[in-house]
């Protein structure tokens, strides 16, 4: 029996998983979590990472292993591959005036669109280079290598300690704003804009095919062949054996719809970010800033856990008596509005229950993901029924009430770690140069009579 590990490294915890690489079959997990906060130093990721292999009881028998990362993530090293400064992770919205500044001095939107299928926004990598070389120029300075969180890990697995050994995919470095995925290359030209000249000589990741190794992974026993990883979105979609015209909703810290598709798209209105995917096709996906910690703040208020929120959620009707939560509680990036705050409609002495409001916080979450799959359709994507995944799929109320919100059905696979067992998919599939096909078990396909209104005064009031 043959066996390979995946690796998530999430913005709030690493996870390790062990499956047979032939059927997938889930052999052991572990996890630890990562600090709070949207700068972390990348040693923290490391430590998460050896906790998360002690609890899955360690690497030894593992012949291939991929690390899934969290996308965007600026990681700067100097020349004896040190870490510059903390890791400014894809939620710091500090470079918003720098992606508008980006924006602006490459002619417009639909530029930037044309040239890597991304406007950028705050979460880009590029945008916060920009931001460095603006705020901390003594670091820019220091910088003589930018990787991404992924790329950071699947190199210090490696051990070499070679910047030249820095190595990515497609997925995420599709994500940094200064790589064309149509092309599969850098763009420094545009990595310029942030970086000046230094962009030149700057050393960035070699971006590997879907099966290409990466080496060994000699800081681990038995040092396993490595895979070249991939962006946490791409990761969840291989993990869930997502083809061409499939869609994805992912509800975890951030929200995520994202479609596979045979061809790029660039969207001037910066709602759809052009990723590519790990198999070499593109992952055209919207991403909001605001996820299942909307949940976490309702059950807060309301004093319950989360399975709490569901029950109340449930008992009470479509629309929330009137009740609307547009819940931008951390700014937003779909649509784009940073500085943006939530906002509460419709209170009266009638509409303000518990009931209610658990219910906005549950349509308002399902609402901002409405937005992100209209956005997803107008850039000519069809969309037949979605596959809910995540930490909020696992709320009855969410998975109940989300048909309804986007008149779709929805299948909800059996909960998992998908990146994790996506990057373990990419693992199994460098070692036997086949991607595998795993059965991710029974799905359960959720359909209710669409609330069309619901979903359009939420959108009216989003609009705002």
């Amino acid at each position: 029996m043959r066996l390979v590990a995946g690796i998530d490294s999430s913005t709030q915890s690493c996870k390790v998983v062990i499956r047979e690489a032939e059927s997938g079959r889930a052999v052991r997990e572990g996890a630890a979590r990562h600090p709070d906060g949207t700068e972390v130093h990348p040693d923290h990721w490391w430590t998460a990472l050896q906790e998360a292999i002690h609890a899955a009881g360690g690497l030894d028998d593992v012949e291939a292993v991929a690390v899934g990362g969290q996308q965007h993530g600026m990681v700067c090293l100097d020349e004896s591959g040190e870490v510059v400064r903390p890791a400014l992770l894809w939620n710091d919205t500090r470079s918003a005036g720098s992606a508008s500044e980006l924006v602006e001095e490459l002619g417009g939107s639909a530029a930037w669109a044309e040239a890597v299928g991304s406007v950028p926004v705050a979460s880009l990598t590029i945008t916060k280079l920009r931001w460095l070389a603006e705020h901390e120029p003594h670091n820019a300075e220091r910088t003589a290598a930018v990787a991404l969180p992924h790329d950071w890990l699947t190199w210090r697995l490696r051990g070499t300690g070679q910047l030249e050994d820095l190595v990515t995919d497609r997925s995420d470095a599709s994500g940094t704003g200064y790589f064309d995925g149509r092309e599969n290359d850098y763009r420094r030209d545009l990595l310029a804009m942030a970086l000046g000249s230094r962009a030149d000589d700057l050393v960035l990741p070699r971006v590997l095919g879907p099966a290409d190794p990466a080496g060994e992974a000699s800081a681990l026993t038995g040092a396993p062949t490595l895979g070249p990883g991939c962006g946490d979105n791409a990761g969840a979609a291989l993990g869930l054996g997502l083809d061409t015209g499939q869609t994805s909703l992912s509800i975890g810290t951030s929200g995520v719809v994202a479609s596979v598709s045979a061809k790029p798209t660039a969207d001037a209105s910066g709602l759809i970010t052009g990723f590519s995917d790990a198999t070499g096709a593109f992952l055209p996906l919207a991403c909001t800033l605001n996820g299942s910690r909307i949940l976490d703040a309702a059950a807060r208020v309301l004093g319950v856990d989360h399975a709490g929120v569901s029950r109340l959620a449930l008992a009470a009707a479509p629309g929330a008596g009137g009740l609307t939560l547009v819940p931008y509680l951390e700014g937003e990036r779909t649509p784009n509005r940073p500085d943006a705050t939530g906002t509460l409609h419709g209170l009266t002495l009638d509409s303000l229950t518990r009931e209610n409001y658990a219910r906005a916080a549950v349509e308002g979450l399902l609402g901002l993901m409405a937005f992100g799959l209209a956005a997803i359709r107008e850039q000519g994507v069809t969309v037949e029924r979605v596959t809910l995944v995540g930490g909020a799929a696992r709320s009855e109320a969410v998975r109940r009430i989300a048909p309804a919100m986007l008149g779709l059905p929805v299948d909800v696979p059996p909960p998992g770690e998908y990146v994790a067992n996506g990057a373990a998919v990419q693992a199994a599939w460098v070692l036997s140069g086949e991607r595998p096909r795993w059965d991710l078990g029974q799905v359960q396909t959720q359909q209710a009579d669409p609330t069309p209104q619901v979903l359009e005064r939420y959108l009216s009031l989003a609009e705002d």
